[in-house]
């Protein structure tokens, strides 16, 4: 039979959701009442919603099934035991410790390692990991490859950490001074770009030869998986279980939120194979997060993820997924739209700087971005830009980052890609009237998680 050359879903949609798209006008005031800080808008408003792969996923009849067949006990549940016994065959990691998310294990990790004096270095951070870090006094530095800052550039790996820094940042610092390294796979903040096997092992041969253990935001390891099958020699013939066993293997511990790749609403766990740091978390996870055997999660949580985390790493399921990804990115590119360039692998992030080159980064560039985009069309994404990085804890000052992005984050297995047509095509209007879109300037911010929080007016609105 012949190749016919389209690739539908691997999937049939069996449940619906209605949407409804609201007046210009009703997004006007919606904006208004929100403080034009999209958090702050209300879910039933939005047309379109790409603010977050996390925990926005569709779940398949397969983990429905699940749901139903949760054990609640409190303790020793037939839940938690297949939960765990997912995590250790999938990743080989030996002891497992459910979260109520992926925050509520980076709480508990850089609760233990993050304090005055110490840095932890990665590719890059995300706020999470960022956040827990430097709320105890810790340092969180960036050491990922120059070709990540480059939007244009076609690395195909630009989510590396670059060995070279962090060997000088480990020999500047003092391997003393540095209780862990954290690889984040994929690289959310880089534009959702992966990293090499060749890399990884890179880096795992500089942290043991100093000592220093070196752990994994797994948040997206399948989708990383599928980039190394897709763009690393010797990977192709490799399944995608095969790949993430490796990656693991190079790996003391990770963290994860399974509302990303777990393809679950809730959830996430620590996962480690040094005994004591185990013995050090469990009262942790006691105090901070429930049971060890449920972490703040329900047992239907627990199947849910234990059922997703094998769903994920179906080739043909990554495949359809990162197509569409692309498949966005592609229909922006084609209007002369800046985007992070290889497009990656969660979401599609448009180079906010070069979108409104008028709008200064001190007037909060992606977030104007982001609001003129749910003013135009209804589609709500995120500014990962100046309000994002929040102030430095030292100086207070801001600090705005070399990447201004608006973030495209699709959901996995909600949207068609019409739905993206539609939202390429909104933006499309933005683009050809931007000198008409404003900057924003802060009119109430918290101190920390100011871009959940803040509130904002445009320029010259009294």
């Amino acid at each position: 039979m012949a190749n016919v050359g389209i690739m539908p879903e691997p999937y049939r949609i069996k449940v619906v959701e209605p949407i409804r798209l609201n007046s210009y006008e009703e997004r006007t005031r919606i904006l208004e009442a929100a403080g034009y800080n999209l958090f702050m808008v209300p879910a039933e408003e939005v047309f379109i919603d790409l603010l977050t792969d996390s925990g926005t996923s569709a779940m398949s009849i397969h983990q429905w099934a699940g749901v139903m067949q949760g054990d609640e006990s409190y303790a020793g549940s037939r839940s938690y035991f297949r939960f765990e016994n997912a995590i250790k065959d999938i990743m080989g990691f030996k002891y497992v410790l459910p979260t109520h998310q992926g925050r509520g294990g980076d709480r508990i990790l850089f609760g233990i390692f993050a304090r005055p004096g110490k840095a932890i270095p990665s590719n890059m951070h995300f706020d999470s990991s960022r956040g827990h870090t430097e709320s105890r006094g810790g340092r969180a530095m960036d050491l990922v490859i120059d070709e990540a800052y480059d939007p244009r550039n076609l690395c195909p790996f630009k989510g590396n950490m670059d060995l070279a820094k962090l060997e000088s940042f480990i020999s500047e610092t003092g391997a003393e001074n540095i209780p862990m390294i954290l690889m984040t796979v994929h690289n959310n903040v880089g534009g959702g770009q992966p990293i090499s096997l060749e890399n990884i092992r890179g880096t795992k041969e500089i942290a043991s030869r100093y000592g220093i253990p070196l752990f994994i935001d797994a948040a997206r390891f399948a989708e990383n998986a599928y980039f190394i099958k897709e763009r690393e020699h010797g990977y192709a013939d490799k399944s995608i279980p095969e790949i993430v066993k490796e990656m693991m293997s190079y790996f003391d511990g990770c963290t994860m939120s399974a509302k990303k790749d777990g393809l679950a609403n809730i959830g996430g766990f620590l996962a480690m194979n040094d005994h004591d740091l185990w013995l050090r978390c469990a009262p942790r996870i006691v105090a901070n997060e429930g049971f060890i055997h449920y972490g703040g999660m329900s047992g239907r949580d627990l199947e849910a993820i234990a059922r997703g985390l094998y769903e994920v790493m179906d080739e043909a399921y990554l495949a359809n997924r990162i197509r569409q990804v692309r498949y966005l990115g592609e229909r922006l590119v084609e209007a002369g739209i800046e985007v992070i360039q290889p497009i990656g692998g969660h979401g599609v992030f448009v180079d906010a700087k070069a979108f409104l080159p008028h709008v200064p980064q001190e007037q909060l560039t992606a977030d104007a971005l982001a609001v003129a985009v749910y003013q135009e069309c209804g589609v709500r994404g995120a500014a990962l830009g100046t309000l994002w990085a929040e102030r430095d804890p030292v100086t207070g000052k801001d600090r705005p980052p070399k990447l201004e992005l608006y973030r495209l984050a699709v959901p996995r297995r909600v949207y068609t890609d019409r739905h993206m047509d539609y939202v390429a095509q909104g933006i499309r209007e933005v683009f050809a009237n931007r000198e008409k879109v404003s900057g924003l300037e802060i009119v109430y911010e918290p101190r920390g998680a100011r871009s959940f929080l803040a509130r904002l007016k445009p320029i010259g609105q009294s």
